[in-house]
């Protein structure tokens, strides 16, 4: 799958190693296969908040912990 069908007129797209910025951030989050990459699984972030959702508001959503841990395990890192 190409990065650009997900793309629309008002996309930005920005390749985060960082999950917790990538939460705060972004309204969906793409978890990579290991190579040759393909989609593996897409998240689209929901955070509950009653002030404006800016990054640093965006940690504080009680989501935000859930959608942490379901990613780093998607990513199948063996520490």
């Amino acid at each position: 799958m190409n990065f650009v069908n997900f793309l629309t007129p008002n996309s930005i797209f920005c390749l985060s190693v960082d999950i917790p910025e990538a939460i705060s951030m972004a309204d969906r989050v793409i978890v990579l296969s290991n190579r040759p990459a393909k989609v593996k699984y897409e998240h689209k972030i929901e955070l509950t908040l009653d002030v404006k959702r800016t990054p640093l508001t965006s940690r504080e959503a009680p989501e935000f912990r859930e959608y942490f841990n379901m990613i780093w395990k998607e990513l199948d890192i063996h520490v």
